[in-house]
């Protein structure tokens, strides 16, 4: 049987620690697997730098460690760049600093007690090159604003270039018209960004791809499909067994791609009909599933219902383990009844968006795109691309 083999080296982080694998050629293996940054069993934390039992563990990827690699000729004492975070996902936010090894910028944000957003750094900015981490997730509205606001005082404060990091962009899904009279979203954030005063964006897993074209100034849209990956990867499944499934027509592009890394294990397709917003009918399968694993693959899980279908109609088929896999948790209700129904052998998501503590259920799985998104902030800070090893397999243009 023919292995499985990741290209490149992946970046990851899990709430779980992947368990090594002996070297056998018909169980998926990994090639140079990063060593956990933080970990989580089940949502509780885990200090970093510990592991399960409370022992000493790497705090930090062997890569950033070892000698001679391109992160040891980077000047981590930079006062050119800093890092700010907003109030929507502050714990991915010090993962990011941490990785780079910096402090995160000092910065006031608060609520007026009309809900008004008030903000203003605690340190100078001048001419320095300014990442601001903030993911428009629920409460968009909220996020968002707050995302603007936060733009506008760096460019206020003399900032030399302000780069909006957006781990989940919000109102990517409106990004066409379907009917009559209906906006583009989308294209409107894209402006609001543009016009508050931001010089770049770092997105992570757009909704589509088109929506970077929404933007007048440079986007660097990075792929959390290594992070998932690299963890698949440290699983024992037979490449015989491994079916990849698109949980929509929409989505094939992706799975198509996903599938290719995982030595080009076949693909299925869930043929869907919506028939309103977060409304979604299955109606047949294209693919062959029985008695196979089925990975099912997607941007985002919003309130679960297409992916929760999905996964009932891959067991009628005759599927013997069914994963979901996906970059940004929405988990809007109902969606945690959903995929802890027992539908889902494990529910593999990034951090991308924080997932509240009573959101966590025994299947699921959280990794880190920490990592990631600080080695691209690197890469565009020191105008770098992401072609040579050990990062080839970032997707950074």
């Amino acid at each position: 049987m023919a292995s499985l083999a990741l290209s490149g080296s992946c970046l990851t982080n899990s709430h779980k620690t992947p368990q090594s694998t002996p070297r056998l050629p018909s169980f998926i293996r990994c090639n140079n697997l990063s060593e956990s940054l933080k970990c989580k069993d089940n949502g509780k934390p885990i200090t970093v730098g510990r592991d399960y039992n409370g022992q000493s563990a790497a705090a930090f990827p062997s890569f950033v460690t070892t000698a001679n690699q391109f992160l040891d000729g980077i000047s981590k004492s930079d006062t050119r760049l800093r890092i700010f975070s907003g109030t929507a996902n502050p714990s991915l936010s010090q993962e990011i600093a941490c990785y780079m090894g910096l402090e995160l910028g000092k910065i006031k944000i608060k609520r007026f007690a009309d809900g008004e957003i008030y903000v203003q750094l605690q340190e100078s900015v001048r001419g320095c090159d300014v990442y601001l981490v903030q993911p428009t997730c629920p409460p968009a509205n909220e996020n968002l604003m707050e995302l603007l606001i936060m733009i506008d005082a760096c460019r206020r404060a003399s900032a030399k270039y302000i780069t909006a990091v957006i781990p989940y962009f919000g109102y990517a899904r409106a990004d066409r018209k379907t009917q009559g009279r209906e906006s583009i979203a989308a294209k409107l954030v894209a402006n609001l960004i543009t016009e508050a005063g931001a010089d770049r964006v770092l997105a992570c897993d757009l909704h589509s791809g088109q929506s970077m074209g929404y933007f007048d100034i440079p986007v660097d849209h990075v792929h959390g499909q290594p992070v998932i990956l690299d963890y698949l990867a440290s699983k024992t499944i037979r490449t015989d067994d491994l079916v990849v499934v698109s949980p929509d027509v929409g989505g094939v592009a992706r799975a198509r791609a996903f599938a290719k890394k995982l030595s080009d294990a076949p693909l299925a397709i869930v043929d869907k009909r919506r028939h309103g917003h977060n409304v979604a009918e299955v109606m047949n399968l294209i693919g062959d599933v029985r008695g196979k694993v089925a990975v099912m693959v997607d941007d985002m899980i919003d309130t679960a219902g297409t992916i929760a279908k999905g996964a009932a109609l891959l067991h009628q088929e005759g599927a013997r383990e069914v994963y979901a896999c996906s970059t940004h948790a929405v988990f809007s209700p109902p969606a945690i009844e959903r995929l802890s129904s027992g539908l889902f052998q494990e529910v593999i998501i990034t951090n991308t968006i924080p997932v509240a503590e009573k959101n966590y259920f025994p299947q699921l799985t959280i990794l880190s795109v920490a990592n990631l998104l600080g080695e691209t902030i690197w890469r565009v800070h020191d105008d770098c691309s992401g072609g040579f090893e050990p990062y080839s397999s970032l997707g950074i243009d």
